[in-house]
Formats: C-alpha cells, structure tokens, sequence
C-alpha cells in the first residue's frame, strides 16, 4: 500500500512539475473566483453580489497590472502578467467588493500599494512581505481612522465561507502537494484552529454562554479564512525561510496571531492579513537571502545529454550543500512553465564566487521556452538567481549515510562531498549511481577524488573504474538490487535524489532505510 501510494504521488508530481507554481495558482484562483461567481449568482454566497465580484476584479487587476507594468519597464524587467493577476485575485477574496465609488477607490489604493510593495519593500529584488496582506492592511488600517473613514472597503476575508471551504480544500492540496508545504500549512491550520477554539472558549466564560467544542471547530474550520489563508499566502515562495524548520516557525507564529487577534491601542484588531505580515517579518529575520546576480562564464557538456553552466556570483550567495536555487532566465513569450526553474546547486560553498548548476540538455521535439531561453545565453550574461531553499542536507550526527544518485540527480551530492573534502570531514559514505550508460555519468572526476564508495548501475561496463568504484554488472537498479549492493540500508540514513519513478521502484527496500531524504524532480 505505501509503495503504492508513493509511486501515485510521485506520478502527480511529475505532471504538475509541468506547470509553473505562478500558473498554477493562478488557474486555482481562478477556478475559485468562477466558483464564488456561480454561487453568488445563485444567492448561496449572498455577499459579495455577483455584480461587485466582477466590479472588484476588473479594478483590482487594472491597477495591479498597470503599477506592474510600470514598475518592470523602469527596472528594464519583463512583465508577468500571471504575477499582477494572482495578487488581484487574492485581494479580491480578502477585500470586501464594491460598485459604490469609494469602494472602488479603495479597492484601487489597496492594488496600487500591494503592486508597488514587491519594488519598493524589497531586499535585492525579493519580497519583504506579502503584497496583498500589506495592501489590504494599509487600506484598512487607514480606513479606520476618521478622516478617511470614507474609503469604501478593508480587509473582510469573505472568503471564509462554508460554502468555498470544499473548493479552496481540494485547490490548496494540489498546490501544497506541489510544492510540498502540506506539513507547513497543516502546522498552520492546526494551531489556528486549536488558537481560534481557545478563545472562543475563553470568550463564551467571560459572557456566560454555552460553549460547544465541535460547533467551535466546525466555525473555524468552515466559516474562517484559515484555509486560504495558509493555502494561498501562509505557503508563498518568495517570502518563505529557506528551511523547513523556519517555515514551521513562520507558520506556528501566523497561527497563534491569526487565532486571536489582538487589539491594539484600543484601534484595531491585529487580523489575519497583519498577523502574515509579522510572519513574513519573522522569516527575513530567519535569512536574508535577497537576489543575486550571477554572470555566465562557460558552458560545457560533462556527458552527452547534460551541460554544466560556471557562473560568478555578484553579491554574497548563502546556501547549504544541497540545497537547490531559484534561477530567473526572462525572455519572451515564455510557456506555461514560465521564466524561473530551480536547480540543484553542483558546486560547494567554499567555491564561492564560482558556481554551477548542470542540467539534462538531450534533444527534444518540444523543450520548454526556459530551456530554449538558457541554451541560447551566451557568457557575459547575466542571470538572477531569486533564492536558495531546502532541506536535502546532511544530518549533522555520524549516523551512515547512502547517497542513491540518477542521472543529472547527482548533482547535490557532489556539492554535499566537495565541501566534505574542502573540510577535511570523515564519514561513513556509499554512494549508488545510476544511469543508462557509462558515457552519462556525470562528474566522475570529481567524485573519484572524494574516495567515498561508488556503486554503478548502468547497462554497459564503466571504463578505468578506480578501486572504490563498482559496477554492478548491468543488473536495474531496483529495491532487490539496492538491497544486494547496499545490505546495512537499515542503519543508514538514506537521501535519493531522482525522478518519480526512481522512488517509486525502490519505495520497498526505501521503507528499510533508517530515515529517508528525498529530493524528487520532474524536469523542466
């Protein structure tokens, strides 16, 4: 049952791997907006009406668009269209809707500033905060005192209605499933929930009234923000710690915040969209990690189907090996799959300024707009590279390790054993290399110098292996033949690094390893 599950999940990563995180967002907001329009025609959402859903929309993504547009041609950057309209249709949940001209004012001012917020309240050409939660707070922080009483909306969060709870459900689980933050935003839901439950209890003695534990759960679940909360803001990239620990922290402190709010100075309520922003104030403080520049210097292929790229970091780079990166290639007309793809890093932190990422190159009848746009970069140019995350580290104990490589896969674990080498660092090491013929295997160079164990699988018999180096006589590379090579996988802590398939042929002998580290890709 669970190798069966594991290989499911990963083939619907593998498909939704085919869609960039901003497109697929946008297609689930999207489907919700169209939801919530069809409801409230049909009078099962009351407020907003249908006429102030479409009003609202159209205004928000106007301003939100136009101040991106703006924004981008001064900074000589590409407008992304998927970016502008993702925030307008986020603050359309969180807004209160209006035709009445002073809602639609605010309802501009809130787009205006939540657009010009990812500019302006940046570091290196990240986010600092949310865009949408620092728009709709703005407006309705300003909004509540008297001389501007007169704007026409705040921050409602009419989102939080039982009859979108199913919707934003199954929406929020394909895009956390995706990016694989369901742990995070269940972190979340969990101690807002819990949080939002205590003080409903706390509230009910204070006035004397009956409290009920299922029908307190069942409002907070159901008739609560909290869901699109976590799923559409909670979870977003770009204003995310890099490790997953910090991310729990992020989400634990937007829980407790988000359950009871807080009123301040007697004026207004810390509510949903002020307690992200703290959040998101947290997770700065966690790591700095702004933008930077990187400028190609070579291109090579290390086998016949993949290239390496060498880059000089300008500005300070800080990553973990391995870790993988965020690289920006902007070009034009870029497919579904859009202009940033993530990498896992080849070099190791003590290389630095110099860097490298690899990647499958092989001929293809139709490559993405990304992969046509970083094929044809030339040296001289200069890439962004908008973060580095992730948690396929190794452990800090002496526990063994088994490092289980396919293809191009290998790549953060060369960084992992180049800064063991670079260290002088001594450790039980095994690692498993898989691929379909000696000519592809990558970075033997730089392995062999490692001196740890390598076992190979490929079809055909690796040429001048070195006496560390074993070939497993052409045999596939599934969890019987993981077994045989590696029989003391139950005391090693085990990290794979591949494609779906890959775990899914080896998920019963995986299921023996001490722990498991994965770091699955579906290509780009």
């Amino acid at each position: 049952m669970t190798s069966s599950f594991t290989a499911i999940r990963q083939r619907v990563l593998a498909v939704l791997g085919a869609v960039s995180m901003y497109r697929l967002v946008f297609f689930a907001l999207t489907a919700l907006a169209l939801i919530a329009l069809v409801l409230s025609v049909f009078g099962v959402i009351v407020s907003p009406t249908p006429l102030e859903l479409v009003v609202s929309f159209v205004v928000l993504a106007v301003v939100i668009s136009a101040v991106d547009a703006g924004a981008q041609r001064i900074l000589h950057l590409p407008w992304r269209v998927e970016s502008s309209l993702v925030t307008a249709l986020i603050l359309l949940f969180v807004m209160r809707p209006g035709v009445e001209p002073a809602s639609i004012l605010g309802l501009a001012l809130a787009g205006a500033l939540a657009s010009l917020s990812k500019y302006v309240i940046a570091w290196r050409g990240r986010h600092i905060l949310n865009p949408a939660a620092f728009g709709a707070a703005v407006v309705t922080i300003v909004g509540s005192f008297g001389a501007f009483e007169w704007l026409g909306t705040s921050a409602s969060w009419w989102v939080g209605n039982g009859a979108l709870a199913i919707p934003v459900a199954v929406f929020g689980l394909v895009l956390l499933w995706r990016t694989e933050k369901v742990r995070v935003v269940l972190v979340f839901l969990l101690i807002a929930v819990g949080t939002a439950v205590v003080r409903q209890a706390v509230q009910a003695e204070q006035f004397g009234i009956d409290f009920d534990l299922a029908s307190a759960i069942g409002f907070a679940v159901l008739q609560s923000p909290y869901l699109f909360l976590g799923v559409f803001m909670v979870s977003e990239p770009l204003t995310s710690p890099p490790r997953r620990w910090q991310q729990f922290s992020v989400a634990a402190l937007v829980g407790v915040l988000a359950g009871w709010p807080i009123l301040i100075g007697g004026l207004f309520t810390l509510g949903q969209e002020r307690a992200l922003l703290i959040g998101n104030l947290l997770a700065v403080a966690f790591a700095l990690r702004g933008s930077v520049r990187l400028t190609l210097h070579k291109r090579e292929f290390i086998t016949p189907t993949a290239q390496e790229l060498t880059f000089r970091a300008k500005g300070k780079l800080k990553f973990v090996p391995g870790q993988y990166l965020e690289l920006d290639v902007p070009h034009r007309h870029p497919d579904a799959r859009g202009t940033r793809r993530e990498f896992s890093i080849v070099s190791a932190p003590a290389d630095l300024p110099t860097l490298r990422i690899a990647y499958k190159s092989g001929d293809q009848k139709h490559p993405s707009s990304y992969k046509r746009a970083l094929a044809s970069a030339e040296p001289g140019a200069t890439l962004a590279v908008t973060g580095t995350w992730g948690d396929f580290v190794l452990p800090h104990s002496d526990v063994p390790v088994l490092m289980v490589a396919a293809g191009i896969g290998v790549t953060p674990f060369v960084s992992q054993l180049r800064q063991m080498q670079a260290d002088g660092v001594q450790r039980d090491v095994v690692l498993v290399y898989v691929a379909a013929e000696a000519a592809e295997l990558a970075f033997r160079a730089e392995l062999e110098a490692t001196g740890v164990p390598v076992v190979i699988f490929t079809r055909d018999a690796p040429a001048d292996l070195p006496a560390h180096w074993t070939w497993a006589q052409g045999v596939r590379l599934d969890a019987e033949g993981l077994e045989r090579v590696v029989p003391d996988i139950s005391t090693r802590h085990t990290f794979i690094s591949g494609p779906p398939r890959l775990l899914a042929d080896l998920a019963p002998a995986l299921k023996k390893a001490r722990t498991l580290t994965t770091d699955a890709f579906a290509g780009y």
